[in-house]
C-alpha cells in the first residue's frame, strides 16, 4: 500500500522559489518512480516579501499548514531591506522552531573524495560528520527581547533540563543510526565551555547522564574553541557533535566552509512531532531571477527530509531515496559536473538540477 505524506512548502524570498521548484519536481518524480510512497505538496505563504505586502511574516494559516504537515520544506528566507519595526530580520524559520519546539538543529558536513575544499585533505580521507545545534534556547532565548540602555546591553542565555535531555537523546540515537549504516564509529562529542560558564557545566552534566545510558557508544567532550581548531585540522575524526544554539550557529558555518560554501550546506530542525528542512544559505536577492542560483543545498535538505520520514514511518523506500538523492548531489559535486558559479562553475540552476536528475533517473 502506498503511503501518502503531506509536505508543507514555504517558497521563501529572493532565490527561494527558484531552488524550490526543481527540488519539488525531483521529489515528486522520485516518489512516482518508487511507487511505495506519494507526496502531497501544500503551499504556505510566509517570509519577508509576504510581510512587505501584508504586514504578516508567518500567517496563522501557514502555521497551521506547517503544524499539520508530515514534514516542512522551507527555502531561503529574508530580504535585507525588509525588517521588523525593531530592526531585526524577518525570520519565519526561527518562529517555526520555537512554535513547533524544534530543538535539534541538524547540520551535516560532508566532503567526498575529489570534492573541492579549502582544506588540504590527506590521501584517502573524507569528511562525514553531523553537528547538532540546540535550536530553541541558549543565547537565542531572548531574541528580540534583550535589554538595552544607554551604557550597556544584555542578552540572556538559557539552558533547560527538559530541552537538553531531549537534545542528547536525539544525538545518541543519531550516532547509533549512523553507526548501523556504516557512516560513523558511534561517537558523540559534547561541545561546550564548561570550564568558564556554570550553564555549560550544567549542559555537560546532563550530557554525561545520557551518555551513561549508551555504553555501546563513545562519548567525549570538547571546548568550543578547540573544536573550531580541530574542524580545520582534523575534521575527518568527528562523528556527531552536539552543542548550544549560538556555538552551533557559528560552527555550522565553519562546517559549510569546509564543504566549499553555504551552497552545499543543508539543514534540518527537528522536534518530537515536526521537522523543517531548509538550506543554510540566505535568499541572495542580488541574483534572484537570473537563473544562476545553486539548488544543491535545497536538494540535500530534501534528501534529509526523505531519510527522516522514512526512519520515522519505517518506510525503507523513502530512506533509500534519501540516500540516492544525497549521493547524487555528492557525486555531481565531487566530479565537478554542472557546478554553479559559487562553486567555481558556470552552470545555471536548471543545468545543476538536470545533472542531479540524470544521476538519479538516466541509466
Amino acid at each position: 500500500m502506498t503511503e501518502k505524506f503531506n509536505i508543507a512548502v514555504f517558497q521563501g524570498d529572493g532565490i527561494g522559489p527558484e531552488i524550490m521548484a526543481p527540488t519539488v519536481e525531483i521529489l515528486d518524480r522520485m516518489a512516482k518512480v518508487s511507487g511505495s510512497y506519494s507526496l502531497q505538496f501544500n503551499e504556505a505563504p510566509a517570509g519577508a516579501a509576504h510581510y512587505a505586502k501584508t504586514g504578516e511574516s508567518l500567517p496563522a494559516a501557514s502555521m497551521k499548514v506547517a503544524h499539520d504537515a508530515d514534514a516542512i520544506l522551507l527555502s531561503a528566507m529574508g530580504l535585507p531591506e525588509v525588517r521588523y519595526e525593531d530592526g531585526t530580520e524577518i525570520s519565519p524559520q526561527i518562529e517555526l522552531r520555537k512554535a513547533l519546539k524544534l530543538f535539534a538543529g541538524v547540520r551535516p558536513v560532508t566532503v567526498r573524495k575529489g570534492q573541492r575544499t579549502p582544506l588540504h585533505m590527506p590521501a584517502g580521507k573524507e569528511i562525514d560528520f553531523v553537528l547538532i545545534r540546540e535550536s530553541t534556547e541558549g543565547l537565542f532565548f531572548s531574541q528580540g527581547c534583550g535589554e538595552v540602555s544607554e551604557n550597556e546591553a544584555r542578552e540572556t542565555l538559557v539552558i533547560t533540563r527538559e530541552v537538553s535531555e531531549k537534545l542528547f537523546t536525539f544525538a545518541f540515537d543519531l550516532a547509533k543510526t549512523r553507526k548501523t549504516a556504516g557512516r560513523g564509529p558511534g561517537r558523540v562529542t559534547c561541545v561546550d565551555k564548561a570550564n568558564v560558564f556554570r550553564a555549560f557545566a550544567f549542559f555537560r552534566d546532563l550530557f554525561d547522564k545520557e551518555a551513561a545510558r549508551h555504553p555501546d557508544l563513545i562519548a567525549d567532550h570538547a571546548y568550543v574553541d578547540a573544536t573550531a581548531l580541530w574542524m580545520v585540522q582534523k575534521p575527518w575524526d568527528f562523528d556527531v557533535l552536539v552543542t548550544e544554539n549560538m556555538f552551533g550557529d557559528i560552527l555550522s558555518d565553519l562546517g559549510a566552509g569546509l564543504m566549499g560554501g553555504l551552497g552545499l550546506a543543508p539543514s534540518a530542525d527537528i522536534g518530537l512531532d515536526n521537522a523543517v528542512f531548509q538550506p543554510c544559505h540566505g535568499s541572495a536577492p542580488d541574483i534572484a531571477g537570473q537563473g544562476i542560483a545553486n539548488p544543491f543545498a535545497m536538494l540535500l535538505s530534501a534528501a534529509m527530509m526523505l531519510d527522516w520520514l522514512g526512519l520515522r514511518h519505517e518506510n525503507a523506500a523513502m530512506r533509500r531515496d534519501g540516500d540516492r538523492l544525497r549521493e547524487a548531489v555528492e557525486d555531481v559535486v565531487a566530479q565537478a559536473q554542472a557546478l554553479t558559479r559559487d562553486l567555481g562553475g558556470t552552470a545555471g540552476t536548471r543545468q545543476a538540477a538536470e545533472a542531479i536528475e540524470n544521476a538519479l533517473f538516466v541509466k
